[in-house]
C-alpha cells in the first residue's frame, strides 16, 4: 500500500488539532504478515537474554523468571541494528508520504521501539504521561515539541482488553503536566492513574479516546500529547511499534531516516538518540536495574 496524499494530509491535520491522528491500514495484507513474523523472531531474540540487555542503541528489556515465574520480552530498541526488515521499515515509502506533511522531507529518527504486553506478564499497562519526559537532553533540540512526531503500528490487534493506547484530545495544547513524574519513582509502568489526578491536572477523564486498532493501522501522537494505557487483560498479546522522528534541522540527535525525501539507511556505527550512555558503554551488556522491584 502507498498512502495517498489526501489520506496523509487529514491526517496531518487531525494531529495538529486533536494532538493525535490514525490512519487505518497503513500497511495490509502481505506485510502485516511480514511485520508480525518478524515481530515473532525479535521476541525469540529477546528471550536468549536472561536479563536486559543492551549493545548500542539495540536493546532488550526483559522481566526474568526468577522474579516473574518465567521470562518476559516487553520491549526491543532499535531493532533496525539486526533486522534487515524494520531498517527498511522505518525509512520506507510510506512513512515518508505520512511525515512529510509534519515534518518536512529532511527527517531524523530518535527512538525505534517494540513494546509488547504478554499475558501473565503483570507489568503491562502505562500510567498516562506525555512523552516529553523522555527527551532529557533538551538543548539538543529547537521547538522540540513542534518537530517532533510519534507513532505506533499495531502489530497485534489493539482492543481493550489487552491494553490499547488512550489519549485525551486537546491535551497538547496545556504545556507540560507532569504527570506520573513522581508515582513510584516516576516509573510509569508501576500502579495506574486516578481519575482524580487526571482532574487535579484540568483533563477531564470522560474525554478520553481508546485508539483500537486492527493489524496494520498506525497512530500518531505528540510529545505533549497525554495517552497511557491499562495492562493486558486478556489472553493475547498486543505487540506495537513505536518511532519517533524529528524534523532534522531542529536536532542533533538520531538517525537519518530521509535525507530530501531520499530514503537513508543506518550509517557504520549508532548514533546518539536517546541513550545518554552510548559512547560510554557502547559494546554489550547487561543491566543490572531492577526498576519493577
Amino acid at each position: 500500500m502507498t498512502l495517498s496524499r489526501s489520506a496523509a494530509r487529514q491526517a496531518a491535520e487531525q494531529y495538529r488539532e486533536d494532538g493525535y491522528a490514525v490512519v487505518r491500514q497503513f500497511i495490509d495484507g502481505d506485510e502485516v504478515l511480514r511485520l508480525r513474523a518478524e515481530t515473532d523472531r525479535m521476541y525469540r531474540e529477546g528471550l536468549r537474554h536472561h536479563a536486559t540487555w543492551r549493545h548500542g542503541n539495540l536493546a532488550f528489556e526483559i522481566l526474568p523468571e526468577a522474579d516473574f515465574g518465567q521470562r518476559y520480552v516487553i520491549q526491543a530498541y532499535w531493532m533496525s541494528w539486526i533486522s534487515a526488515y524494520f531498517e527498511k521499515l522505518r525509512r520506507s515509502e510510506d512513512f515518508f508520504s505520512l511525515l512529510d506533511p509534519i515534518l518536512g522531507p529532511d527527517i531524523k529518527q530518535v527512538a525505534q521501539q517494540i513494546h509488547w504486553k504478554p499475558p501473565g506478564a503483570g507489568l503491562t499497562g502505562y500510567r498516562f504521561h506525555q512523552d516529553l519526559r523522555f527527551r532529557v537532553a533538551r538543548d539538543a533540540y529547537c521547538d522540540i515539541t513542534g518537530s517532533t512526531v510519534n507513532t505506533g503500528l499495531a502489530i497485534d490487534p489493539s482492543t481493550r482488553d489487552n491494553g490499547c493506547l488512550q489519549v485525551i484530545p486537546g491535551s497538547h495544547r496545556l504545556g507540560y503536566l507532569g504527570l506520573s513524574d513522581d508515582s513510584d519513582g516516576g516509573q510509569i509502568m508501576k500502579g495506574l492513574t486516578e481519575a482524580d489526578e487526571l482532574r487535579a491536572a484540568g483533563l477531564d477523564p470522560g474525554k478520553i479516546v481508546w485508539l483500537e486498532q486492527e493489524p496494520g493501522d498506525i497512530a500518531l501522537w505528540g510529545l505533549l500529547t497525554v495517552h497511557g494505557s491499562l495492562p493486558n487483560k486478556s489472553q493475547q498479546d498486543r505487540a506495537f511499534a513505536i518511532s519517533s522522528y524529528v524534523r532534522a534541522a531542529n536536532s542533533d540527535r538520531g538517525e537519518w531516516a530521509f535525507r530530501n525525501g531520499v530514503s537513508t539507511p543506518l550509517g557504520a556505527k549508532p548514533q546518539l538518540c536517546k541513550y545518554e550512555a552510548l559512547h560510554d558503554r557502547p559494546e554489550p551488556h547487561y543491566v543490572a536495574d531492577k526498576w519493577y522491584a
